[in-house]
């Protein structure tokens, strides 16, 4: 499922008084706010659906795969999700 069929499930599940605009409104809010809680957080958890963090990656070595010459990969930050009970027990 992408975003577009994302918004088009949330226009049916909200009913006929809900509009496309509406709805794709409706998903960006969701988003921005799962994106302005890691930031601010770090830690996002959806009772029932699961938990969204952010991860650290520390620095490492790495090879270039054409070359072979051995590189320094930098330390980033990453999002990880882990689901919660119920999302496992629905799949």
């Amino acid at each position: 499922m992408n975003k577009s069929e994302l918004i088009q499930c949330v226009q049916t599940s909200l009913g006929a008084d809900c509009s496309k605009a509406h709805a794709e409104r409706t998903v960006n809010a969701v988003l921005d706010g799962i994106a302005l809680g890691l930031q601010k957080d770090a830690v996002v958890q959806l009772v029932g659906f699961g938990t969204f963090a952010v991860k650290e990656r520390k620095a490492r070595k790495g090879r270039n795969p054409r070359t072979g010459e051995e590189i320094m990969i930098k330390a980033s930050k990453s999002v990880g999700f882990k689901p919660g009970t119920g999302l496992k027990n629905s799949l």
